[in-house]
This record gives structure tokens, C-alpha cells and sequence, in this order.
């Protein structure tokens, strides 16, 4: 499954030029000004139907006019492709970005990921999947009068120390003690999001050809943060419970792992809470065999009902945890504004290493975050946002309970944004995320978080809105229900 173009360019009906003949010229145009290079593969007939608004024909007649003038190649086994000869004949011949594009030893993202990546920005889109909090819960109010505050004072706008803000962590390292982490503000890192915690300790802590241990599914499957590393990942079994702990020593044995990583809290994407007994099983292990964790906490304030165990880092006196946390799942994903605790060496060391790639994240967004908690607003916050979740949750449940009962079977969350559905009819997630996607549904396979799965789809209730959520189950139970 191919990634789409961005096309933002919609025929004028209204314009005496023919629809094909607009498509035709804005496609040339690319082409000319080099911003679709030669040997790029074009998206099928269908999908540059519907990206603009037109039907196959009016295609069709499109591309025919541009292999005319010789810019594109169709061969039917392998689809249609922007020429090289046809440019070579027409002007000095372009550098191959396309070769540059295969060679960079960074992998790509997922197909499907690339998708969702592209599709939840299309205004007639229903966000299913979306892992982020809807726009009406994000905390617009509380920020407006943070940064009146910080415009009264002329807030820094230069780099800051390589660790981040010292307010920010020190204000961090208050929010951990309330949690039982003891962790000072040397020991902690400012970074942009766990995903660049991940990025930098792949990095500079695991060499090469090493190994890290993972739930199976995980989050970790759909971003390739340990495999451009050249790190393997091995998967490891969960259920309701969490990391199967009792299967851990033997995997310890098998492979020699560097790491394991685990998101113990509301678990993306099954939503499972590990067990207060398995958390314990972990840390015991981990102090037996030597083995590092990294803890990813980025759930964990949205509990519903009740609070969760007490995280693996608050469990932690020989500091074998490395522990992150992020304030884009429960705050802002556009604060962009995470960290990671741990020894103060393993801290300097991927302080260094983020100088060497951004020289540290925005000093704005630093002092916004150190006075979101110091001013008390995270508390009230996170009391607000849970009550919209937790309604929200509930819909979602009560919509699949009258309309996809004995089709499906799924987890009822604790906390956090994701429903994890199993499908019981047969469905194949791929053809449902197509189907749905068609119809103006985006969800999650399940085949993002363990390659292997065919049975799953992740549900998100964070993002769309009650409405949304509504039109979005009922289309989705109209096409499992009838495939």
C-alpha cells in the first residue's frame, strides 16, 4: 500500500479549460519546476481520482496527455512512473532524487503509517485512531494566561543548558516525588516527546546488532526508532495483565538483550495495565540478570477510576529504569515538551547527544511547561480531561455493545485513549482500514503494532468528537458486519 502525494489542487469546473487539461498542467507544472522527479512512482488511477475530486476517465485522459509529451511511463506491472527519458529530452537532465530517496539508511515509516500520517489532516476525515486529545480538551485557556504571564516578564529566547530548563526540572522533579520517584533535577533530561527519548538513547546507549526486548504489540512496532539503529526488536508475550514476567528470564537467556522497553500504564495499543505483582516480578528480575528498562509513562495521569500501581521507576532503588514521560498525550502534542529520568551519566549522555541534533528544545515552550506546573494547573487539567474521557469511553463502549456484539469483542480501558477490537467475523483489518478510509473513516490495524496480527484494530475515543465518534462506529459496523 502506497503512501499518497499531498495534492492540494482541486479542477475548476467553472473554468472553460477541461477538468483532465487542468489536471494535466498541474501535474506538468510539478514535474518542471522538480518537485516530482524522474522515476517517481505516481499513486494508482483511483487514488489521484479521489485526491482530485474527479472521476477515472478525467484521469485517465490526464495521463494520457502527459505519456503523449512523453513525462510519465505506465508499465502495468509496475505503475506509472514520472520519465527520465522524457525530461532528458527536453532539458538538461535532473539529478535521480529518487536513488537518494531508496538509498538513505534511515527507514521509512510504515506504508500505512505514512497513510494516517497524511490522512488526519483532510478536513472531512473521522479521526478513529488519532492518539492525541481532541482539540476542544486541549488546554487553550490555561496557556493563554501562562504566556500573558510570560509576556509581562520578557521570557528567555536564547538555548538553554544542555539538560533543559532548570526550572522545568525542577518543577518535574516535584511532579515525580507526588508519583514516589526520587528523581533530582541533574538526573533529568528536557526533550521534544518520547519519541526523541527513544531516538537518542537507540543512539548513544545500545551498540549495534544489540537487541531489545518489547511487548507484542506495541507501540514501538509502528515507528523504527531501534531499527535504523541496527537494533533488533524481540517481541514478547502480554495479556490483561501486561508483560508475561514469567516467560522474561528465558527471553533474557535466549537473546542477551540490552534493554527491554515496556509501557506498563494503559499500554498502546491493548490498553493493558501490568499488575502490581508483575511489576514487582520486573524490577526482582531486573536486579537478578543485570537488565536495563525503559519505562515509558506516557499515559499514566488519564486513569479513570482509579489510579494505576505505582511505576516501575518508583520501584526502582538500584536505578535499572529509565524513565519517560511526556506532556503531548495529557497536555499538548504541540508543547512538544517530554523527559527522561535516570544516572546522571546515562542523562549526560544523551544531553550531549541532543546538542549535537537540535541544541535543545524550545525555551518558550520550557517556560511555559515549568509554569504550567508550578501555577497548579496540571491537577485541575488532567480532572477535566479524565471526566470528558472517561464519557466519551463509555459512548464508544455502548456503541459497540449495541451494534457489533458477537462481530467483535474488545477491552474496556482503564485509562488512557485506545479500545484494542478484535475482529471475530473474518474482517481483514487491512481491507477494513481501506474500506473505512474510503468512506471517510480513519482507524489503526492492528498489523502496525505486531506484523503478524490479523485480527485486531486500534480504536481511538480521544480525538473525534461524540458526533464524530457516533458516524464513525456506525460506519465501521456496517463494513465488518457486512464485508
Amino acid at each position: 500500500m502506497k503512501p499518497a502525494l499531498e495534492i492540494r489542487f482541486t479542477p475548476d469546473p467553472l473554468l472553460p479549460e477541461p477538468l483532465y487539461h487542468q489536471i494535466k498542467e498541474y501535474i506538468k507544472m510539478k514535474i518542471m519546476q522538480g518537485e516530482w522527479t524522474p522515476g517517481m512512482r505516481l499513486p494508482s488511477q483511483r487514488a489521484l481520482a479521489a485526491a482530485f475530486k474527479v472521476n477515472r476517465s478525467t484521469i485517465i485522459a490526464a495521463l494520457d496527455g502527459l505519456h503523449s509529451e512523453g513525462l510519465i511511463d505506465t508499465n502495468y506491472g509496475g505503475g506509472t512512473k514520472i520519465s527520465r527519458a522524457g525530461w532528458n529530452s527536453m532539458s538538461t537532465p535532473l539529478l535521480n532524487w529518487e536513488d537518494y530517496v531508496e538509498s538513505g539508511h534511515h527507514y521509512p515509516n510504515l506504508p500505512e503509517v505514512q497513510i494516517i500520517n497524511q490522512s488526519e489532516y483532510r478536513s472531512d476525515i473521522i479521526r478513529l485512531g488519532t492518539g492525541e486529545l481532541s482539540p476542544d480538551l486541549l488546554p487553550q485557556s490555561y496557556f493563554q494566561k501562562i504566556y500573558d504571564k510570560l509576556a509581562q516578564r520578557a521570557p528567555s529566547l536564547g538555548y538553554l543548558e544542555p539538560l533543559g530548563s532548570y526550572k522545568l526540572r525542577l518543577a518535574i522533579s516535584s511532579y515525580l516525588a507526588d508519583q514516589q520517584i526520587q528523581a533530582s533535577p541533574e538526573s533529568i533530561l528536557i526533550v521534544s516527546g518520547s519519541l526523541q527519548a527513544m531516538q537518542l538513547i537507540a543512539m548513544g546507549l545500545l551498540p549495534r546488532r544489540s537487541s531489545v526486548l518489547v511487548e507484542k504489540p506495541s507501540y514501538l512496532y509502528s515507528i523504527h526508532a531501534f531499527q535504523t539503529a541496527g537494533v533488533r526488536m524481540i517481541g514478547m508475550p502480554v495479556d490483561k495483565e501486561g508483560l508475561l514476567t514469567a516467560e522474561l528470564e528465558r527471553y533474557i537467556r535466549q537473546n542477551r538483550p540490552s534493554l527491554l522497553y515496556t509501557i506498563p500504564t494503559f499500554q498502546n495499543p491493548s490498553g493493558a495495565v501490568m499488575s502490581d505483582k508483575r511489576r514487582m516480578e520486573l524490577i526482582q528480575t531486573a536486579e537478578a540478570t543485570g537488565l536495563a528498562i525503559l519505562e515509558d509513562h506516557a499515559y499514566a495521569d488519564l486513569w479513570f477510576d482509579e489510579k494505576p500501581p505505582l511505576s516501575l521507576k518508583a520501584r526502582d532503588p538500584g536505578s535499572y529504569v529509565l524513565h519517560m514521560g511526556t506532556l503531548s498525550k495529557s497536555v499538548s502534542p504541540g508543547l512538544r515538551i517530554g523527559w527522561v529520568a535516570g544516572p546522571e551519566t546515562v542523562i549526560q549522555r544523551l544531553a550531549d547527544i541532543k546538542m549535537q541534533t537540535d541544541y535543545g528544545a524550545s525555551s518558550l515552550a520550557q517556560e511555559a511547561a515549568a509554569l504550567w506546573f508550578t501555577e497548579g494547573y496540571h491537577d485541575v487539567h488532567l480532572a477535566e480531561v479524565r471526566a470528558a474521557l472517561i464519557r466519551k469511553r463509555n459512548l464508544v463502549l455502548d456503541l459497540l455493545s449495541r451494534n457489533l456484539a458477537g462481530a467483535a469483542e474488545w477491552n474496556v480501558p482503564q485509562g488512557g485513549f485506545y479500545i484494542w477490537l478484535k475482529l471475530l467475523n473474518g474482517t481483514r483489518p487491512e481491507t477494513l482500514f481501506r474500506r473505512a478510509l474510503a468512506e471517510g473513516v480513519l482507524l489503526n490495524p492492528g498489523s502496525i503494532y505486531d506484523r503478524f496480527d490479523q485480527d485486531h484494530i486500534r480504536l481511538s475515543f480521544a480525538y473525534a468528537s461524540e458526533t464524530e465518534l457516533e458516524r464513525g462506529i456506525m460506519t465501521l459496523a456496517r463494513l465488518i458486519l457486512h464485508p
